[in-house]
């Protein structure tokens, strides 16, 4: 097993073979339910979740959900795009999500080492926890993401099943998610390049010369755009709570942790004191 784990590309062909499962198995879900398209979409979701987990426990790596963060959307836009007849709002929308989904896919997969590899803050929480990893694990790493994520893409499945249409206020709303994805983009890529050269403890290049987290300014960014245009234009002012959750996780949780990481190196207070957590503004 150890030596299927260190092939990157096996590694790869397993991640792959996982989702297949798992998308398999949410779309029988789906079309076996007769509940509301909302509920058997969560309830589908959550299914395909569950498979995710239960490979991510066989080869002891939490890490095997890092993708689905990013391929659940496209995959259920698409799914729900076959077939209908597509607005311009539905089609922006879908190409909105689809460029997100692929660049941070593709930025999951460039950081991708192999199955021995598995995210600190997941380690970390193992540490922790103890006997009770397994519930965190499943519940905390696993189900609360893909609610959120289910609740951001939400909108979007809202307005291709009911045929929105775009207004010139829902394309600037989606105008702002593609400028959000440029951010993370942006960010991510210096980052990379950062972790090549570390010329400093801190980095201090680009965007992260003024921001601690632009990357996740990004992210937050991207679902209030998508958000906020299915809303404006529908006037159903509810399907920003994907949004809304979104930002919670990330100024609640993904941020207190990494800075809780970084507060760990000599000269983090006046690092922090210098940069602000979200904004790339000189402070």
């Amino acid at each position: 097993m150890k030596k299927i784990k260190n092939n990157r590309a096996v590694s790869f062909l397993i991640v792959a073979t996982v989702y297949v499962i798992a998308g398999i198995i949410g779309v029988g879900v789906y079309n076996r339910l007769t509940a509301d398209w909302w509920i058997s979409l969560l309830v589908a979701d959550a299914a395909a979740t569950v498979a995710v987990f239960i490979f991510s426990v066989l080869f002891s790596n939490a890490s095997v959900y890092d993708p689905y963060w990013s391929v659940q959307p496209i995959f259920i836009v698409i799914l729900f795009a076959i077939g209908r007849e597509l607005t311009l709002l539905g089609i922006l929308s879908i190409i909105v999500v689809s460029i997100w989904g692929i660049r941070l896919t593709a930025n999951w997969a460039y950081t991708f080492h192999g199955l021995t590899h598995q995210d600190w803050r997941y380690t970390m929480l193992k540490e922790k926890t103890g006997l009770f990893y397994p519930i965190i694990n499943f519940i905390g790493i696993h189900m609360v993401p893909t609610f959120v994520v289910y609740g951001c893409i939400l909108p979007v499945a809202y307005v291709l099943l009911n045929g929105i249409e775009a207004d010139l206020l829902s394309i600037m709303f989606l105008l702002i998610s593609l400028c959000a994805v440029l951010l993370q983009g942006t960010a991510d890529i210096e980052m990379h390049r950062f972790r090549i050269n570390r010329n400093s403890v801190f980095n201090r290049n680009g965007l992260w010369r003024y921001s601690r987290h632009p990357n996740y300014l990004g992210e937050i960014l991207m679902w209030w755009g998508v958000g906020l245009s299915a809303a404006s234009a529908s006037n159903q002012w509810y399907l920003v709570i994907g949004a809304l959750a979104n930002t919670l996780l990330f100024l609640f949780v993904s941020i207190p942790l990494a800075d809780g990481r970084q507060s760990k190196k000599e000269g983090f207070e006046e690092y922090k004191n210098q940069t602000r957590m979200l904004l790339p503004i000189k402070k």
